[in-house]
């Protein structure tokens, strides 16, 4: 829900804000960037163990469930990406529908791998799975230094 809020009405909060689009790539670009070179130097995994660890500890002493997942799957760059990505559509129903259905797809495979993680973790092993993490952060960084450049294009020229 979160997510397709963000991509429904992200952009018009933007506006009230008096946040251009490009602003908007150049932050989501360097957030997600930032998100990228801690998986890439291994600083993630790390961090996210710490702060599981810490909510766990909280859940002890507050008996509220609090759904661990949802930070880590909608979280400041989840709903960047996905803010900038519905502007790419340009408030084209159908290119929205497209990225929503994205979203849709890619919370069921959240959902498909969170119930098969320990066996994926028994078959494929630490080093696969530190591998993949770095080789997707590359790839995010990737995204994140073309958000920015679209930023700055869109500046330069408007």
């Amino acid at each position: 829900m979160i997510l397709a809020g963000s991509a429904l009405i992200g952009d018009r909060l933007l506006r009230a804000l008096s946040i251009g689009l490009p602003a908007f790539r150049i932050a989501g670009g360097l957030l997600l960037f930032s998100i990228a070179s801690e998986m890439v130097f291994g600083v993630r995994i790390e961090r996210q163990s710490k702060e599981a660890e810490h909510v766990i500890e909280e859940h002890v002493r507050n008996i509220a469930a609090f759904p661990l997942a949802i930070p880590m799957m909608a979280g400041p760059g989840a709903i960047a990406a996905t803010i900038l990505l519905a502007g790419r559509a340009n408030g084209d129903p159908v290119q929205l529908a497209m990225l929503l259905g994205v979203v849709a797809v890619v919370l069921l495979l959240c959902f498909v791998m969170f119930l098969l993680a320990g066996r994926i973790a028994v078959l494929i092993g630490t080093t696969v799975s530190v591998v993949l993490s770095r080789l997707l952060g590359v790839i995010l960084a990737a995204l994140a230094v073309q958000f920015v450049i679209d930023g700055v294009r869109a500046t330069l020229a408007g």
